[in-house]
């Protein structure tokens, strides 16, 4: 909550502008929390939503800590290595460690995760400044948030594929990434991508990142939500499907993965649809769902692994 583009700030939750003084802050929260206390009548989710708020500018250091960039903010563009995947002339995509001193293998990774999103964000937003006119920050969160809902959910989007990038690189080495992959048929550029095609001993499954601003839910296959737009699923499913026929491969799963707060349940398995089995997770168990792969999956051996990436190599082009 509060650390996406598409969500309320902390100065939406409290009613009050950004600007707003110490002492009429501080008359807000108060006022909120008797407003939405359970014991008056007041919602419980929204009641501890207030008492987050102010927990991120309740205080000074607090809230200059927070205008500065908390959250999406404080992301800025990612690295990229000089290295280019064998897949193709993209430039790789380089994760950050942990720590200093981490020093194990990552997985193997080819391709601009969130880059063909984060490039539209920017010659769109560019757009809605206006030409001529000074851009110092296009990720300063007072500007993001007053951007058309369009702008912040590029935005959104290319912070979620970014964060399942870095989730995906500390699998290891036995596992390969591919990110923002074309759909066979498709010009690039095109917005109609895998956001991630990852293979391992688990097996071989297309992943779609994605936040919607919200909590969302699942309704006959598909999620649900006030911030969802067409049948990502589906979508996906599709996808993985026309990439398996085109590099002659087989997939064992898709995988929606959305922002932890948005899911009732961290793993929920929704059997086969179109023939693919399907899971929406959130994103803290994402590394388990591609280490132990989903129910009723048979794990891929060396052979096999060599062979899906040999021919995905072969075939995959990045958006």
């Amino acid at each position: 909550m509060f650390d996406s583009p598409l969500s309320a700030s902390a100065y939406d939750v409290l009613g009050v502008a950004p600007d707003v003084d110490d002492d009429a802050l501080r008359k807000a929260y108060r006022l909120r929390l008797r407003q939405t206390h359970p014991d008056t009548g007041g919602d419980a989710a929204t009641f501890v939503q207030v008492q987050r708020a102010w927990e991120l500018v309740g205080t000074a250091d607090a809230r200059a800590a927070y205008d500065r960039g908390h959250g999406f903010g404080s992301s800025a563009a990612p690295e990229w290595s000089d290295a280019a995947g064998s897949a193709s002339d993209a430039t790789a995509w380089r994760a950050p460690r942990a720590a200093s001193r981490d020093t194990r293998p990552r997985a193997r990774s080819h391709g601009h995760p969130g880059g063909w999103r984060r490039e539209r964000y920017l010659d769109l937003m560019r757009e809605w400044v206006g030409r001529g006119v000074p851009l110092e920050d296009p990720y300063d969160p007072a500007l993001v948030r007053t951007a058309p809902h369009h702008l912040r959910r590029l935005l959104a989007d290319a912070l979620a594929e970014e964060a399942t990038a870095r989730i995906v690189a500390d699998l290891g080495m036995g596992y390969t990434v591919w990110h923002d992959v074309m759909v066979e048929g498709r010009d690039a550029g095109s917005d109609d991508k895998i956001d991630h095609i990852v293979l391992g001993p688990s097996g071989l499954y297309g992943v779609l990142s994605e936040d919607f601003g919200g909590p969302v839910g699942v309704r006959r296959g598909e999620i649900v939500g006030d911030g969802v737009v067409g049948t990502p699923i589906a979508d996906l499913v599709a996808r993985v499907r026309g990439m398996g026929r085109a590099a002659g491969v087989r997939f064992r799963g898709a995988i929606v993965v959305l922002p932890d707060d948005d899911l009732d349940q961290a793993i929920t398995e929704l059997g086969k649809v179109r023939g693919v089995p399907v899971a929406v997770v959130a994103r803290s168990a994402l590394s388990t769902i591609l280490r132990r792969g989903l129910t009723g999956a048979r794990a891929m051996g060396g052979n096999e692994v060599f062979d899906a990436r040999t021919r995905l190599q072969q075939r995959v082009r990045f958006a």
